[in-house]
């Protein structure tokens, strides 16, 4: 059994699905099938249980899953202690983040990890920040660049990388929406422009709730990069995270509301299952966001 076979094993066992993980690992599902008959073999019992969809490991399985992940990644930092400082550990990573992060968080994090891992594939998929954690339990992706959720998945492992506020923002020119000239605000004529599901739209529903407050709720988007500039347009009030103000070229035509009590800042770090933290390539992004 080679280090190959140990790569192939943690991918199905992460994945639970032949096609997806030959699709990974850029084989045909035969050879994968091929390939875990003869680890089943070597290692004397069933490591996978292919009575019913999906896929499940065998007690064995997990046992031998741990294994590989350990051995693997024992072998791979050897290599790397004894080469020159550049890794030639290879593979493919999927990572997903929102659009605002893919030019915020990731460039330095992604430049330092292309240095020392250029051998690494990395497919990053860019979305609405709210699919964020559901593609990490789809599958979809390896890690995500996420904001912490308000109850994190025993399964799921969070780090932190930065915070960033989340605001109410309205258009520069407030005559455009009546309601803001008064003095206080009423809450539930504003036309509010809202993400249709996520950690800002909770929060901002929690804020909204705890004043007893019916918003009058005009619109709703997927993404707030969409957010800013619809109430950059006059459409209404809007809440998103700074780090997505800090960025648009829509900036310059909103103004933040000094609102009390503020919102909960958000918590933007990797995310990934816990139970894949030693496997090698997200070990190896992790270790560069966390290690310097």
């Amino acid at each position: 059994m080679d280090y190959k076979d140990l790569q192939s094993f943690i991918s199905l066992a992460s994945m639970l699905h032949l096609g997806r993980a030959a699709e990974q690992l850029h084989m045909s599902p035969s050879t994968l099938s091929r390939r875990l008959a003869r680890m089943e073999q070597e290692v004397g019992t069933p490591l996978i249980s292919r009575d019913r969809a999906p896929l499940s490991l065998t007690t064995a399985g997990e046992r031998f899953r741990q294994h590989a992940e350990q051995t693997l990644f024992a072998w791979q930092t050897l290599r790397h202690e004894v080469n020159t400082g550049v890794s030639d550990l290879s593979g493919r990573l999927t990572l997903f983040c929102s659009v605002t992060a893919s030019f915020t968080v990731l460039p330095d994090l992604l430049s330092r990890f292309r240095e020392r891992y250029p051998c690494i594939d990395l497919n990053i998929l860019t979305g609405d920040a709210a699919e964020s954690i559901p593609r990490l339990s789809s599958g979809d992706a390896d890690i995500v660049v996420a904001a912490r959720p308000e109850t994190l998945d025993g399964g799921l492992s969070f780090r932190a990388l930065t915070s960033s506020p989340l605001l109410f923002i309205a258009p520069r020119n407030v005559a455009i929406i009546p309601e803001l000239t008064q003095s206080e605000p009423d809450w539930q004529k504003l036309p509010m422009v809202l993400s249709t599901s996520g950690l800002a739209r909770s929060r901002v529903d929690q804020w909204f709730a705890a004043r007893s407050i019916q918003p009058h709720i005009y619109a709703q988007v997927s993404g707030s990069e969409a957010i800013v500039s619809m109430v950059a347009l006059g459409v209404g009030v809007g809440v998103v995270p700074e780090l997505v103000l800090r960025h648009s070229p829509m900036s310059s035509r909103v103004r933040v509301l000094a609102v009390q009590p503020e919102l909960e800042s958000f918590l933007i770090g990797l995310c990934s299952h816990a139970h894949r933290l030693n496997d090698p390539l997200i070990q190896a992004l992790w270790k560069t966001a966390f290690d310097g």
